[in-house]
């Protein structure tokens, strides 16, 4: 028996281990280096071996360099030419691609420039094709992982301004925030403000932003809208963000750049759909005298390895009740990282049975192309779809897109694109969740696989009413009706649970119960009575508090069954017995000399637990709407096996 015990223990810790992912706790660091001629500055890095994903594209590291002064690069070894003398706070953000490990951490390195030999200093990169603002990230968010956002916003106007910056995190469209804000990093004198959100200064409604009206794609997913009624718009993202921070800035000429750098932490209880989208939201006013501002939505999905080729959907956590009003958005990401460039790309999209693929629409692409007229051989660029049974095949043909290994390439967002298109669901499909890949091709290589984009929804509460009739046959006169609500998610494809709170009304005669008993009772003038015979019979009344707990399943649209246990108890319970008793001068029937009767009541309340199980058949509309069914529970209580009989409606 002992080592009975031992070989349980052994199971269960076995178990309770193999239901825990060993977190991966190894670090590996990367070493900043650098050589200096005076104020122009190589930068390099020494990085720790990669462990390739097998089947995946050649893993490598992509770089985002902060220089210290409000520059940045993403080139692998970059050179910085400082406009001034200082020390230098350098910081160095690796992300690791189609790596089984950690994203090496890198320490800061400080370098001092001391003579300025090259005139010709770095500026900070124009962003009059991003009409003024932008924000982008270092690399997709990762539960319990740093990334750095950048906000990146041009004076547009024709004069020195001072001005507002407001970045709106952690969306509450999820229960659990999902950053952490570690460090803002500033290097034009912006000042934070702690104020309210709705102190927005004083407003000239005759003034117009002067930004530019070209659209430049961006690769940081954000969206960018102007506005003139700020109060709104910072009132709206008060409303769907927890968190906030506020930035002033002064003196900023006409046409300058600046950068701000924010490093968050993903919180270890992100929420862990690897095709969800999460969202930060920033807003710039040039001049906060003014109402006119910007904002751009900046949308990053959640990843469990770093990957450029992804795909990824707004369809995570859905409302089934509501579904049949919302578009539901895809994305399909994908980076060239050959050698040399791209031509043709192919994306052969699955397509999940619920959605109408006659609904799709391209939302937007980069690169940006018309799409390719049907029947036409076509020898511009533009982007060709095509739909089959399960998928669509999205075709950017004519193109050109250059390899992150090809030579001379150093903006590394120039060899990634994009496919975003929308789509509705067809009218019949069920609440279930769903999978989709993309394959990529890139001219005639193999494909490359993507992570799968989930459609799930939110379970939801369904609350049904209930009121039916028992049937006891094992008792006499018995009268029982119920009233009752059910709790249960809404509209379940197939399997789920259900609990229920009943009201049962029941009235049943006891059985008659006969005694007698002989001997010399009294002495009566007409002589001995020798026999006395007793009758008596209890009319039962209470009113039953019964909670059934049921594992159903929905055998089709219209028919469902289940199974479960149930407990009750008498909330109340009244008891009415009539007694009647006759006496015999003899020990038979014969001679009868007297009868009397005699009548009690009691009651009591929460007596006589019982429990039971239960079997049920609805026919109807199974899922939601109305049906009927009828239910055998079998009780533990002797002679209280009852058929319920019953109409039910699901809300």
């Amino acid at each position: 028996m002992k080592k009975l015990y031992h070989l349980i223990f052994f199971l269960f810790i076995s178990c309770a281990f193999s239901q825990n992912k060993i977190k991966d706790t190894t670090t590996r660091k990367a070493t900043i280096s650098f050589e200096k001629n005076a104020n122009v500055i190589t930068f390099r890095s020494q990085n720790p071996p990669l462990i390739q994903v097998l089947g995946a594209p050649p893993a490598n590291f992509t770089n985002f360099w902060e220089f210290g002064d409000g520059s940045y690069s993403k080139e692998k070894e970059p050179k910085k030419v400082y406009k001034k003398k200082g020390n230098y706070k350098v910081n160095l953000s690796l992300t690791n691609n189609y790596d089984n490990g950690k994203p090496p951490s890198t320490r800061p390195k400080i370098v001092a420039v001391n003579e300025i030999l090259n005139e010709k200093a770095d500026e900070i990169a124009s962003l009059e094709k991003l009409e003024g603002y932008q924000l982008q990230f270092s690399r997709e968010p990762i539960p319990d992982e740093e990334l750095v956002i950048v906000m990146s916003y041009q004076n547009v106007l024709n004069y020195v301004s001072n001005g507002k910056l407001y970045l709106f995190y952690n969306d509450k469209e999820f229960k659990n925030k999902n950053f952490e804000l570690l460090e803002t990093r500033t290097h034009f004198g912006e000042k934070e403000v702690n104020t309210s959100v709705a102190s927005v200064g004083d407003y000239n409604s005759n003034y117009r932003n002067l930004a530019s009206s070209n659209n430049y794609p961006s690769f940081s997913n954000s969206f960018l809208s102007d506005d003139e009624n700020l109060e709104m718009t910072l009132a709206e993202s008060k409303s769907l963000f927890y968190n906030f921070k506020i930035l002033e800035f002064d003196g900023m000429n006409p046409s300058e750049t600046r950068n701000v750098f924010f490093s968050f932490k993903t919180t270890p209880e992100m929420i862990k759909d690897t095709s969800a989208t999460v969202k930060m939201r920033g807003i710039y006013v040039p001049d906060r005298n003014y109402k006119s501002h910007k904002k751009r939505t900046l949308e990053m999905e959640i990843v469990t390895s770093h990957d450029p080729n992804k795909m990824s959907s707004n369809a995570t956590s859905m409302n089934y009740r509501t579904v049949r009003l919302t578009t539901i958005n895809f994305k399909t990401r994908f980076q060239n990282n050959g050698e040399g460039p791209a031509k043709m790309i192919r994306l052969e999209t699955d397509i999940p049975e619920m959605f109408d693929k006659k609904t799709l629409q391209i939302v937007d692409s980069y690169p940006k192309c018309p799409i390719c007229p049907k029947g036409e051989i076509t020898t511009t660029s533009c982007l060709d779809t095509i739909i089959k049974k399960d998928q669509i095949y999205f075709t950017f043909k004519n193109i050109y897109i250059p390899g992150s290994n090809q030579k001379n390439v150093k903006e590394i967002d120039s060899t990634k694109g994009y496919v975003k298109y929308s789509m509705k669901f067809a009218k019949n499909f069920h609440k279930i969740k769903t999978k989709s890949k993309t394959a990529i091709i890139f001219d005639k290589n193999e494909p490359v696989i993507t992570n799968y984009a989930v459609t799930k929804f939110k379970t939801g509460i369904s609350i049904g009413a209930k009121a039916g009739c028992n049937i006891y046959s094992s008792l006499d006169n018995s009268k029982s009706y119920f009233v009752a609500t059910t709790l249960s998610p809404y509209k379940s494809y197939k399997w789920y649970c259900q609990a229920e709170l009943q009201n049962s009304f029941n009235s049943y005669d006891g059985k008659i119960i006969e005694t007698e008993r002989t001997g010399q009772f009294q002495t009566p003038p007409n002589g001995t009575l020798q026999l006395e015979q007793t009758f008596s019979q209890t009319h039962f009344k209470n009113i039953n508090l019964e909670i059934p707990i049921l594992v159903r399943y929905n055998l089709n649209n219209f028919i469902g069954v289940g199974t479960g246990i149930q407990g009750n108890i008498n909330l109340s319970e009244k008891q009415y017995t009539n007694q009647t008793i006759n006496q015999y001068e003899n020990t038979t029937t014969t001679f009868l000399v007297t009868s009397t009767q005699n009548s009690s009541e009691t009651s009591g309340s929460f007596k006589n637990f019982n429990g039971g199980v239960l079997f049920d058949l609805t026919a109807g509309v199974s899922r939601i709407g109305p049906s009927i069914g009828a239910r055998y529970v079998v009780n533990f209580k002797k002679n209280f096996n009852y058929l319920q009989l019953y109409g039910i409606w699901k809300f």
